[in-house]
């Protein structure tokens, strides 16, 4: 596999398409799979619960983004930080994962 040199396009690319797909998946997951309620979620991730809200109704972060199996892990991975406070995953981790289906 070709080493991948980040460019500011490339990020700049993946945060609009590919975090509010799975920034929305994180969220459904904290409030479905963990039991934490919107409120706690919206305080956790500092935006409002409107926010929240609106993730899981689909009407914020909705995109056509195929999510892979190690996408999947890391949006788990996500959510459990988000439960925990603790995390070693950054933009990075993510990026490079998903360039692995290209």
């Amino acid at each position: 596999m070709t080493k991948h040199t980040c460019t500011l396009m490339h990020c700049d690319m993946m945060v609009r398409t590919l975090l509010p797909p799975m920034r929305a998946e994180m969220v459904y997951r904290l409030v479905h799979d963990q039991g934490i309620s919107q409120s706690d979620a919206a305080t956790r991730l500092g935006v409002t619960r409107a926010a929240v809200s609106q993730y899981m109704s689909k009407k914020r972060g909705a995109g056509a983004v195929e999510i892979s199996t190690e996408l999947d892990a890391m949006i788990d991975r996500w959510a459990l930080a988000v439960v925990t406070g603790e995390s070693d995953m950054n933009l990075c981790d993510v990026c490079q994962c998903a360039l692995k289906k290209f």
